[in-house]
This record gives structure tokens, C-alpha cells and sequence, in this order.
């Protein structure tokens, strides 16, 4: 069996390294950490890589705005290898930081590639406070079939948050009308029966309750939940008393990436 090799890009401040890694394994791929430093030194590259996960935490303090630096070190310092790693057909897979170092990044909403414009970002939540418990997200039926990351997955699924800025919001209307009609709405927050509601089931009050999105192709992604927290029952907070599978609905998430990427190998 062809072996899948992702790359989980770490730095000052990244907490979540270990449980993002960790998912990829038990999805079947071979991960490697990797300082963000070593690739800038060239001690590593990414093109030996076939998925990137920027995961969660806290990069470089989340001084400035949370994910701006290592989204400039992106930019700015390894923009060559971001660009022929996207134009290659490979993956990419940014969570709560990593999904706001993505938009700052100018990886998403990636209508046409990389964009030296930000066209959206995360925000301070509209409670004024850290948000940290899960969430119920309904997967957007239009995204089925182009986000890579969440073919198949289920209707309904129920992750943890922890984020201070997670509002996903834009420069216009516009922006969230060209996303919807492509299909790169790929979760939105929802209550526990499936249905559209505010505060507290939009924790951090994104527009349209918009909570992951991908680029035009469906080869990038982002979201504030984290996936890589939920992959067994027991990781899930009422699991001594729920009836529940063996799978965490996070699972789903890596084991699309690795398929598809194991497929083009």
C-alpha cells in the first residue's frame, strides 16, 4: 500500500501538533512535525509532502491578530513552495489557527488560487470571551463532492471549539454569496436538531454561521472546530452515557484526505 506523507507545520505557540498528527496516523498516513523554521532553512521540503495540516493553537502568541505571523512566514518567506505544493493537486487542511493563518495567508477563499488580497477573515467573537465546548455543524449539501475533506461524511456532526477569534466574516455580501453559489461552504453551526440558530449554537456569531470553508478546487480547507479531537467514543464528553459508534465524527475528515491522496499516488 502506497504510503500517504503529510507534513504537520508547527512553530511557537502551536498546541494541537500531536492530536493533528495523530489523526493522520490512524487514518493510515505517515506524518511528520515539522518547525516551520526548518523548512524556511531548507532542511526540509515541503514538495516531498503530499497534505499539509497547519494545526491548531495559539503560532507566535496570536500577537498582532491570531495567525498573522506565521500567515506572513507563508507568504512571504516560503511562497514559491506554497504555490507549486497548490498548483501540484495536493492538500491542505488548516484548523481554528491554522484556518486563521489560512484566509490571512490568502490560501482561502481561494476562488483563484492564492490571493495577495484577504477577501475574508476570523474575528473577535461576538460574545467578548473565549469560546471553548462543542458545537453541531451540518455539512452544506452543495459542498458535497468538492470538498475532498468531507465526502460522504455525515449530515450532522458534533466537534469541540476553542477559540477567542472565530467569527468568519468578509468585506461584503458578495463574498459570502460567490462562496455559497461555488459550493465552498462546507459547515455551517447549527442546534442539536439540525436547524439554523444564534448564539449559543453559533458560538462565535460568523456570518450566515459559516464554520469551515475550501478553496475552488475543494483541496484546501478550514474550520474553527476541531476535528482531530473527536475520533473515538471516548473522546466524546457523554460517552459513559450515550450509545455511541466506535468512530468520532472527526475521523471521517483525515481518512478522505488520505484516500484521495493514497488515489493520485
Amino acid at each position: 500500500m502506497k504510503k500517504v506523507k503529510v507534513i504537520a507545520l508547527r512553530t511557537a505557540g502551536t498546541n494541537c501538533d500531536y492530536e493533528t498528527a495523530h489523526a493522520f496516523k490512524t487514518a493510515g498516513a505517515e506524518v511528520d512535525l515539522v518547525h516551520i523554521n526548518q523548512l524556511i532553512r531548507g532542511e526540509k521540503e515541503l514538495s516531498a509532502y503530499y497534505i499539509m495540516a497547519i494545526p491548531g493553537g495559539f503560532s507566535y502568541g496570536d500577537d498582532i491578530a491570531a495567525g498573522k505571523i506565521l500567515a506572513n512566514e507563508l507568504k512571504y518567506r516560503l511562497r514559491k513552495p506554497l504555490e507549486n505544493f497548490v498548483a501540484d493537486g495536493k492538500l491542505v487542511i488548516g484548523i481554528c489557527n491554522g484556518f486563521q493563518v489560512m484566509v490571512k495567508a490568502g490560501l482561502l477563499p481561494g476562488f483563484e488560487g492564492i490571493s495577495d488580497v484577504q477577501e475574508t477573515t476570523l474575528y473577535s467573537n461576538d460574545s467578548g470571551k473565549f469560546e471553548c465546548r462543542w458545537v453541531y455543524m451540518k455539512h452544506q449539501a452543495n459542498s458535497n463532492g468538492k470538498c475532498v475533506f468531507t465526502r460522504e461524511i455525515k449530515d450532522i456532526i458534533y466537534l469541540p471549539i476553542a477559540h477567542a477569534e472565530g467569527k468568519f466574516t468578509t468585506a461584503g455580501e458578495d463574498i459570502l454569496d460567490k462562496l455559497e453559489a461555488n459550493g465552498q461552504v462546507v459547515f455551517k453551526y447549527v442546534d442539536a436538531e439540525g436547524n439554523k440558530a444564534d448564539y449559543p449554537w453559533n458560538p462565535n456569531g460568523s456570518d450566515r454561521n459559516i464554520a469551515g470553508i475550501c478553496d475552488s478546487t475543494g483541496r484546501i480547507f478550514g474550520l474553527m472546530p476541531h476535528p482531530e479531537r473527536y475520533l473515538t467514543r471516548y473522546n466524546h464528553p457523554r460517552w459513559t452515557r450515550e450509545d455511541l459508534p466506535e468512530e468520532g465524527d472527526g475521523l471521517a475528515i483525515f481518512r478522505n484526505a488520505v484516500n484521495y491522496a493514497r488515489e493520485k499516488l
